[in-house]
């Protein structure tokens, strides 16, 4: 199947599953996930209109996508892996959104490096929805302290992010995740990947991150930076 015909069988289900929902399906983001992936992989997508890509590491974004950009200066970069508190500066230089805010130590490198360049990509609180101790992100019970952190800090926070425990039923981690954002007064939902994304909508999405159903399998070998 070619690049084209993915992308357009992926939104035609996430418009599937926003009607079922009565949703618009213009309120969900689909963002490409394009960690691993050479920009030969990238641009076929790009050339279909596709508009939001993730990368997890923020040297690997500013290996492939300044080339990128050049052709196609739309486009939207998402960070969505573990963001170390000295590459906060880097990713707010390439980043259009930062989905994995979980400590107040980034808050802060993050606040210092959007007032030092002028640049103010969204932000997104990532949660550890499932309490698993090898995954990144803020306890639940957390949240809304640093939710006020961030604030204070003058961030913007649009929503919250989530990675639900491998191999379980998603759907009520989805919700309780819905349920905090709803609590703390936040619009943007960052849930759903290529196994669960159709449920994410259902249960209200804003932000699905698509990877292996749009590119395949990830190569062996990352990109070089």
């Amino acid at each position: 199947m070619h690049a084209d015909d993915r992308l357009a069988a992926i939104r035609g289900r996430i418009a599937h599953a926003a009607r079922l929902a009565r949703r618009d399906q213009d309120d969900v983001t689909l963002i490409a996930v394009s960690k691993t992936h050479p920009a030969t992989a990238i641009e076929p997508l790009l050339a279909a209109g596709q508009r939001d890509f993730g990368e997890n590491r923020v040297q690997e974004a500013q290996f492939k996508w300044p080339a990128l950009r050049e052709r196609y200066p739309d486009t939207r970069l998402h960070l969505i892996g573990q963001l170390q508190s000295n590459k906060a500066a880097d990713a707010v230089a390439i980043a259009d959104a930062i989905h994995a805010v979980d400590r107040p130590s980034l808050v802060t490198a993050i606040a210092r490096a959007m007032e030092a360049q002028g640049r103010r990509p969204a932000c997104f609180v990532q949660v550890n929805i499932g309490a698993e101790p090898q995954k990144g992100g803020c306890a639940i019970a957390d949240v809304p302290a640093l939710l006020a952190e961030a604030r204070a800090a003058d961030l913007p926070v649009t929503g919250l992010m989530c990675l639900p425990p491998a191999g379980l039923e998603p759907a009520p981690y989805f919700a309780l995740l819905a349920k905090i954002a709803r609590e703390e007064g936040v619009g943007d939902l960052s849930m759903g990947m290529s196994d669960d994304f159709e449920t994410a909508v259902m249960i209200g999405a804003t932000h699905v991150r698509v990877g292996s159903a749009l590119f395949g399998a990830r190569p062996a070998v990352e990109p070089s930076a």
